[in-house]
């Protein structure tokens, strides 16, 4: 066999290996004898050498025109189309889900990066008029300067370039660091970027452990804005290294989001929504719907419908394109996963299917599980209640509308939320009333698209949005600009 192929860090315009002479291995959680690629174990002087560049670069970046940075970003996109199956095929070898959520993943990163490339020319502020006399008023957005991106593994080229694309095309420059389980898919990322000619400096990507790497880059002086995607858990130790001297924190955590099933929904559908949003990327997604509400009427239909389609789902390495759910990420994931099924049957909970790790065969050089529902769930229990990340679903009966409102909502997270039926009127109530972020109807709580808004309320984040124009507030400064050309002095409000 080849030796594994060594990646580098991408620092000042340059491919350079760790100062620390160390690096880590990167394997394949569904073949751990498939082994992806050899990675730096970067230290903090690499994070002050990514961030020197970045600041050097900014000096320079700031004053291209934004319409030449999205000609650099659109090239970018193009190249992107070129090597979706290539980049696609490697990012299953290293995060594990199936080619078709791999290929959706690269493509929600094209989409971005084309998207962004357009806001080169709309980057607009408003004009407005003066209480006074002679006087002019506007608005424009400014570059901040280095902004470090912390990105996860669940979709390792997707949200990077939700994070990218829109702090460039504002004109700043960016320290990106992957998650440890997925750094080549962010590296092509990077690549791209570098080939279509993104000046020195003004991308940087580092890779490492959170610890040495994440805390520096959150806690650096010269860093301006921090984005973060990941835990609850960690968000908080972000916002609270942020807030020393005030710098910009997009946080992006958690979900426990809630599918509700009415008894005049459409089952067929609401069944195939369930199967897709609880178990597709087995589970970790932070929109997942690892709950559904199922209307007491149709609970029994709804279930048996539901745990059979469950159990005929295939397992497997997501290469195989009759696979239809991968492995979870890692050991300790998968740990977690078995963790939860535990506390599920010591709550009461009631085991449909699954609740097993798969070892036999094939399935003994990965981190497989079942797909796994619990039925006849309290709102309250630890598996109805907690993020478990993994292809764990509860199913929760109500009786109307208004107690499948505050299942939803009675969890510390409000991310995705989803309601099938074929009210017109119950949708809109629902619609209204679910505290989440992203409301679906008759849709599962995953799929969001590029163009519109993308976050939650409560712990799962702190109020800022990804993705399309609302990204650009996060990514910019207002800056409000009058001109008086009275040639006399004019007081506002007093001399109004």
């Amino acid at each position: 066999m080849a030796p594994p192929k060594v990646y580098k860090n991408f620092i000042n315009g340059e491919w350079v290996e760790s100062v620390s002479g160390r690096t880590f291995e990167n394997a394949n959680p569904a073949d751990r004898n498939d082994l992806v690629g050899i990675f730096q174990k970067s230290n903090s002087q690499d994070v002050e050498n990514a961030i020197a560049a970045a600041k050097d670069a900014f000096k320079s970046w700031r004053l291209v025109p934004p319409p030449k940075r999205g000609e650099i970003i659109y090239r970018a996109a193009r190249l992107l189309v070129e090597r979706k199956e290539e980049y696609s095929q490697l990012m299953t070898r290293e995060m594990g889900k199936i080619l078709i959520e791999t290929r959706g993943d690269v493509q929600e990163a094209i989409d971005m990066t084309f998207y962004m490339a357009g806001e080169g020319r709309r980057l607009f502020g408003q004009t407005t008029t003066s209480e006074l006399p002679n006087k002019f008023a506007m608005t424009a957005r400014s570059p901040m300067g280095v902004c470090t991106l912390i990105t996860p593994w669940n979709f390792p080229m997707a949200i990077p370039s939700w994070k990218t694309m829109p702090a460039l095309i504002c004109g700043n420059t960016v320290v990106m660091k992957p998650a440890t389980d997925t750094p080549v898919s962010m590296l092509n990322l990077v690549r791209v970027l570098e080939e279509a000619g993104i000046p020195r400096g003004v991308v940087n990507y580092v890779t490492g452990g959170g610890g040495e790497v994440g805390d520096r880059l959150m806690m650096h002086d010269d860093v301006k804005a921090v984005s973060f995607t990941g835990s609850t858990e960690i968000g908080r130790k972000v916002s609270e290294a942020c807030s020393h001297n005030f710098k910009h924190c997009c946080l992006e955590m958690g979900g426990k989001n809630c599918i509700i099933v009415m008894d005049d929904a459409n089952l067929d559908l609401a069944v195939e929504g369930a199967l897709w949003g609880g178990f597709g990327t087995t589970g970790q997604r932070c929109t997942a719907a690892s709950r559904v509400a199922c209307h007491k009427d149709v609970y029994k239909e709804f279930v048996d419908r539901f745990v059979e389609r469950a159990r005929a789902l295939k397992v497997g390495n997501g290469l195989d394109p009759t696979v239809q759910m991968g492995p979870c990420i890692n050991q300790a994931q998968l740990k977690t996963v078995e963790e939860y099924v535990e506390i599920g049957k010591n709550e009461g909970a009631k085991l449909l299917c699954g609740g097993t790790r798969l070892t036999s065969g094939d399935y003994d050089r990965g981190w497989f599980h079942a797909p796994t529902i619990f039925g006849d769930c309290h709102p309250k229990m630890r598996v109805s209640q907690e993020e478990i990340f993994g292809p764990v679903v509860s199913v929760i009966p109500f009786s109307n509308l208004e107690e499948a409102i505050e299942i939803n909502n009675g969890v510390v997270y409000g991310l995705s939320s989803s309601i099938y039926t074929r009210n017109v009127n119950r949708a809109f109530e629902a619609m209204r009333d679910l505290d989440t972020g992203i409301v679906y109807v008759n849709a599962p709580t995953i799929g969001a698209e590029t163009h519109l808004p993308f976050g939650g309320t409560k712990q799962t984040g702190n109020g800022h949005r990804e993705a399309a124009v609302t990204a650009l507030d996060f990514y910019s400064e207002w800056k409000t600009v009058y001109v008086d050309y009275s040639d006399r002095l004019q007081r506002a409000q007093i001399d109004a």
